[in-house]
């Protein structure tokens, strides 16, 4: 299995510190608003990886952060008279289901920021005895000019990256390349030797990383908007307190963009992923996702996400036949061309071709072609059940039915319970108009003793 190693710039075959097991650290949610369709790539990308080493029979120990501790959690509690714990609960709740919704596997090890102060004092303390990092007016800053490698990972210069840096008004850094692991903060902050404060954001990956999964890890991976400061950082300050390399493969995932600019909460170009939700499946939005390689941007657009939907729609739509659990799909030639394009830098656009050949063959009814089409798709995370339909797609349904037969509905519940007194009624006209309207919104219509169910077709 060959990687992309962002430290290097280079693919590189994986080998994992311990033969069959895997440490796998992924920078996790500051939690205060929606997750978006960036957030969605991110952790699709890094839930597909998950999945894939566990598949390969590695024993994975994935760990996802939660940033629960952080500037505009603070400033969303004072301006909302919350405090900051019911702020990053309630929106960590709304990040859990949205990560849910789109199927994407829980983290073994989900630690939050709040909960790991006492190890980021401790990383903190060891640096300020080593001469790393010095306190100044309750902040603590790091010295980055003792760190020989900073800007390896972001390609940057330190003399690149001297010109641009500012010292604000109130620190009083050392050097402007200097970054803060602690913040003075009388009012939200905890006790600490330098006085009341709260961890710098960098810190608290280093800390949590260190905590669960240890000094040195397999993987570490994020968005590529993560790699300066924010990676370069934790390099740093982790390197330096625990005098041993940190992270062996650093993995980064491309921008999601809409006009060619990167999607973010900042610039108010986002896409909630309840939002597209409402208007696409969780296996849409994946498809989307994976027809594009991961390190590569990937424009938005309506369009993309359509043709995504009519992709999902050809896997889904193979003909099924019961799942075969005694084949062995390692000695198939799917497996091994799966498998293949996996192994090569994650190339899922090249295992979603495996798919619908195998999609193809299942509807040639070949033996055994949709068990592999049925296990090969789960490693990519794609579900078969039936989509739950959107909340556009039964409005758009209503309007077009109401428009077939002249009268007025409100909601799909009302349309059933017409439909419902017109059987009741004998008045099979209008029973079957109703069917064969919703037939052609994608709608199938089920009777049954139990009552009448619609689902996706």
């Amino acid at each position: 299995m060959r990687l992309h190693n962002s430290y290097t710039n280079q693919v590189e075959e994986f080998k994992p510190i311990e033969e069959g097991k895997v440490k796998m650290y992924v920078c996790g949610p500051t939690v205060y608003d929606y997750a978006h369709l960036g957030h969605a790539r991110c952790y699709i990308t890094w839930d597909v990886l998950y999945r894939y080493l566990k598949f390969k029979g590695y024993d994975v120990t994935y760990c996802r952060n939660v940033t629960d501790v952080d500037d505009k959690i603070l400033k969303k509690a004072e301006k909302e008279g919350k405090t900051p714990e019911e702020v990053s609960q309630y929106w960590y709740k709304q990040f859990t289901n949205s990560m849910n919704a789109l199927h994407n596997l829980k983290p073994d090890i989900e630690p939050f920021a709040t909960k790991t102060i006492g190890e980021m004092i401790s990383i903190i303390k060891d640096l300020i005895k080593n001469g790393y990092a010095y306190e100044a007016g309750g902040d603590v800053y790091f010295r980055v000019k003792k760190f020989p490698k900073y800007g390896y990972l972001s390609k940057q210069p330190i003399d690149q990256l001297e010109s641009g840096a500012r010292i604000e008004v109130g620190e009083l850094k050392e050097d402007p390349l200097d970054f803060a692991l602690w913040k003075k903060d009388e009012k939200f902050g905890y006790n600490s030797p330098w006085g009341v404060g709260r961890p710098g954001w960098h810190i608290e990956c280093s800390a949590m990383s260190r905590k669960y999964l240890g000094k040195t890890i397999d993987i570490h991976a994020g968005g590529a908007d993560l790699i300066f400061p924010h990676h370069e950082n934790e390099i740093a300050q982790s390197e330096c307190a625990n005098g041993c390399k940190f992270v062996n493969y650093w993995l980064h995932n491309g921008f999601v963009t809409i006009n060619k600019e990167k999607m973010s909460k900042s610039l108010g170009n986002f896409l909630t992923i309840d939002d597209l939700l409402k208007k696409y499946d969780a296996n849409t939005i994946r498809f989307f996702i994976l027809t594009n390689h991961y390190r590569m941007p990937v424009e938005f657009s309506d369009e993309s996400l359509s043709s995504a939907q009519a992709g999902v729609k050809r896997l889904m739509n193979a003909k099924r036949t019961k799942i075969n659990d005694d084949l062995d799909i390692t000695q198939t030639d799917s497996y091994k061309q799966f498998v293949e394009a996996m192994d090569d830098d994650l190339n899922t656009s090249k295992a979603l071709a495996v798919l619908f050949d195998l999609a193809n063959r299942a509807n040639k009814d070949e033996q055994d072609a949709f068990t592999i089409l049925y296990k090969l798709a789960s490693v990519l995370g794609f579900s078969f059940e039936k989509a739950a339909l959107s909340e556009d797609e039964l409005t758009k349904a209503v309007e077009q039915v109401s428009e077939v037969l002249g009268e007025k509905f409100a909601s799909m519940d009302e349309l059933i319970e017409y439909r419902k007194k017109a059987r009741e009624e004998k008045n099979w006209d209008v029973a079957d108009k109703i069917r064969i309207a919703l037939d052609e919104c994608g709608i199938v219509v089920k009777d049954s003793k139990e009552g009448t169910v619609i689902e996706a077709k």
